[in-house]
Parts: C-alpha cells; sequence; structure tokens
C-alpha cells in the first residue's frame, strides 16, 4: 500500500505546517478566538454580577454556555474564512489539491485543523474563567459530557465552516458575519439555558433549530446539572445527526469546488 503511505505522509505533512503557522501566529490566534467571549465573560459574568443586575450564581449558568460558543465559533470560523479565500483570490487551495493524496484527505485535514485550534481556544477559556469569576463550576462526575461536549461542539462547528466556505462567493464573504455570525450566537443558547424560554414559545423554536444551543446544553448538564436543561441524551443525538449531516453537505460542497 505505498499510495495510501504517501498519502498519509503528505495528510501528516499538511497538518504540520498549518498547525507549525499557528504555532508562529499564536497572539493572533489568540486574539482572534477568545477576544469576544472573554468580554463577554467578564461583561455579563463579572460586571453586571458585580453591580447587582444579573442574579447570584449567573456566571455558572453563563460559564459553560461560553464554552459552547468558543468551541463552535472557533472551528467555524478556523475553516469558513480561510476556504472561501482558498477557493477565490489567494487560489492556496489548488497546491493542497495537487498533494499526493485524496481530496477527501484535503477536505479532513481541514476539518481535523478547525478541530484541534477549536479545543485549544475552549481549553484555554478554562484559566481565563477562574482568573474572571475567581471560580468555575466543575463536576468530576461530568468530565464524560464534558468532553462529548468540546468534541461535537468542534465537529459542529467545523462542519459549518465546511458547508459555508465552499457555499459562499468570495464577493459575499462580508454577508457571512452578518446573517450567519450573529444568529448563530445569539440563538445557541450560551446566554441562558433553553428550557427558561418556555414562555418566549417562538423563539424557543428558533433556538431548537441551533445545533449550538445542544452543545450549550451538554456542556450545562456536563457542569451546573442543577440548572434547567434539555437531556444530555437529546443532545448527543442532535449533535451527532448535526455533525453528520453538516460535513456530508460540506463535503459536496468541498468536491464540487474542487472540481470546478
Amino acid at each position: 500500500m505505498p499510495e495510501r503511505a504517501t498519502a498519509w505522509r503528505a495528510f501528516r505533512a499538511v497538518l504540520y505546517r498549518d498547525l507549525y503557522v499557528t504555532g508562529k501566529e499564536l497572539p493572533a490566534f489568540l486574539a482572534q478566538v477568545i477576544l469576544q467571549p472573554l468580554f463577554l465573560l467578564f461583561v455579563f459574568g463579572k460586571v453586571l454580577g458585580s453591580l447587582g443586575y444579573t442574579q447570584h450564581g449567573y456566571s455558572d449558568l453563563l460559564f459553560p454556555g461560553l464554552l459552547a460558543l468558543t468551541s463552535v465559533i472557533t472551528a467555524m470560523q478556523t475553516l469558513a474564512f480561510p476556504l472561501v479565500a482558498e477557493f477565490g483570490w489567494t487560489k492556496e487551495i489548488e497546491d493542497r489539491l495537487l498533494a499526493p493524496m485524496p481530496t477527501s484527505f484535503v477536505a479532513g485535514e481541514k476539518v481535523l485543523f478547525a478541530v484541534l485550534r477549536s479545543l485549544a481556544a475552549t481549553l484555554i477559556m478554562i484559566p481565563v474563567g477562574i482568573v474572571i469569576l475567581g471560580s468555575i463550576p466543575w463536576r468530576w462526575e461530568g468530565l464524560g459530557l464534558f468532553v462529548a461536549g468540546l468534541l461535537l461542539g468542534a465537529l459542529v462547528g467545523a462542519g459549518f465552516g465546511l458547508l459555508l466556505g465552499t457555499l459562499v462567493q468570495p464577493q459575499r464573504i462580508n454577508l457571512l458575519f452578518s446573517l450567519v455570525f450573529t444568529p448563530l450566537l445569539f440563538t445557541g443558547c450560551s446566554q441562558y439555558p433553553w428550557p427558561s424560554l418556555s414562555s418566549i414559545r417562538w423563539f424557543q423554536v428558533v433556538t431548537a433549530a441551533n445545533p449550538m444551543t445542544y452543545v450549550s446544553e451538554l456542556m450545562r448538564g456536563a457542569m451546573v446539572p442543577t440548572v434547567p436543561h434539555i437531556q444530555p441524551w437529546i443532545c448527543l443525538i442532535v449533535l451527532v445527526f448535526a455533525v453528520n449531516l453538516l460535513i456530508a453537505v460540506g463535503l459536496r460542497g468541498f468536491y464540487r469546488r474542487a472540481i470546478d
């Protein structure tokens, strides 16, 4: 199987290059992926609580949601924006497609790289949360659900990124932020638990259509199970389905753009 061995060597080389570039640009990476959740955590978890505008314990409810937000958004940004540029004006994707590995490996490397960046950014938020809030909610009993939430959140974000990166034309990249990113941010239940929306039924239905909602709720089930939340088994089923759907559709778009 010399061809397969060559393909895997090329895969590892491309992944190593992307990780090396991220390491060289670490301050820019941290600023890109952590700044927004950091300020959300500081303002909603620290400032408003200190001023008495939020209830006691709100930061414990907020923190798992911001971990979910970081996980999904980081993976999505890692894939979507560079992929639009690479298929558009830089044409860098052509060099990867000419590497001695199948097209599926090129897409797979993109997804794996996005997942790794997402995991790194989300784990960095844990000490950041401790510094800002003084402490974070944690249960060793919920470690399994926590890890599942991290991985599935990263895969959901990577699926979104693969889909958007192959769907959006370069000249419409600015619309990507306003029409996709902002609604995804505010309907993902990162700042509030889904059951609390029962009095706003239409908005509860809207948030139920956002896969990030189930990442947020799974994180709360792992870290603060006393807060009303969607049952973890429901979150796991929805997220596994969402990951398979997003990546399958994204791969079709990737193959189409790669052939073109």
